[in-house]
């Protein structure tokens, strides 16, 4: 099959990834950590494990599941598909629950098919916490780091994994070919709308990213649940920590305005926590959990809507 041949309906278009971790572990080679990324300007000490790397061919060293998992997303992320998830979700009526309820739902989340050798989601939530916190950054940047990933609770509610993780791009404009494997948006129905394909499509130039549509998935989801009670770097930093093509590569920035300028500071200097800080330390959850509950407890409700 051609890497540009239509979705073959025998195969589990919902899950093409054995493990969500493998779209991370993807995005580690696609960005290897540089020392940019730990310099003054970040005011980090953040040392990853894995030593730095030179930049590499992604499309030589993907997976076969991950070019997968990339076709069904950049092939069924339309326009309308956005609109229509956020009908769906952003009423926030599915759920009712506090940060650390949600953090323990999300552990009911098993991706691996041996999971008895994997970290739990909440020990990967505690490993970016913990790197932030041990670079004495503001409590609300710890707090962003314990929860940035909660959004992957729609996997839970039986969303495919393409509709829930991957690289964030904006739908009703153009693609840009800094998104990783653009050769895919070929696949995508609005390739052939004609208003959808100039640089700022149905956007005016300059409009800010608060009035443009992203592919649905985690971010943006749980931008909605929290965007009443964090700061407005830390809402950046949760809302658009996948849109790689922006933060790392420096497209679409027509459709920015000065604030996103400014605030896209903030997403870079948190996306090496991100990317980089998981490692087989396992934190230890039980001595930790009250310092994180007194965290939540000093920006959040009891409960949330969900």
């Amino acid at each position: 099959m051609s890497d540009l041949a239509a979705p073959n309906p025998t195969t589990n278009e919902a899950r093409p990834l054995e493990d969500l971790e493998h779209w991370e572990e993807f995005l580690q080679q696609r960005y290897p950590q540089s020392a940019r990324d730990s310099n003054a300007e970040n005011s980090s000490t953040f040392k990853p494990q894995k030593a730095e790397t030179t930049f590499r061919d992604y499309r030589a060293e993907a997976r076969p599941s991950v070019k997968e998992f990339y076709r069904l997303n950049h092939t069924y992320q339309t326009f309308d598909f956005v609109q229509q998830k956020k009908r769906e979700y952003l009423s926030l009526d599915k759920r009712k629950m506090g940060i650390w309820e949600a953090m323990e739902y999300l552990n009911t989340l098993v991706d691996d098919s041996d999971p008895d050798t994997d970290l739990s989601q909440i020990e990967h939530l505690l490993q970016a916490a913990e790197a932030i916190r041990q670079d004495v950054h503001p409590r609300w940047f710890i707090l962003t780091g314990l929860i940035h990933d909660l959004g992957k609770i729609l996997c839970l509610w039986g969303e495919p994994q393409w509709a829930v993780v991957g690289d964030t791009f904006p739908v009703g404009c153009a693609y840009s070919e800094k998104v990783v494997f653009p050769e895919f948006f070929a696949l995508n129905p609005d390739a052939q709308t004609k208003k959808y394909q100039t640089p700022c499509g149905v956007y005016e130039a300059g409009c800010g990213l608060d009035n443009v549509h992203l592919s649905w998935g985690h971010d943006e989801y749980l931008y909605h649940v929290v965007k009443d009670y964090l700061p407005t770097e830390a809402l950046y930093m949760i809302r658009y920590h996948s849109f790689y093509a922006a933060h790392k590569e420096g497209a679409y920035t027509q459709l920015m305005d000065d604030q996103d300028q400014q605030m896209f500071a903030a997403v870079r200097q948190f996306n090496p926590y991100d990317l980089y800080s998981k490692s087989e330390e396992r934190p230890d959850v039980v001595a930790l959990k009250p310092f994180y509950q007194e965290l939540i407890a000093e920006y959040f409700p009891p409960v949330l809507q969900w």
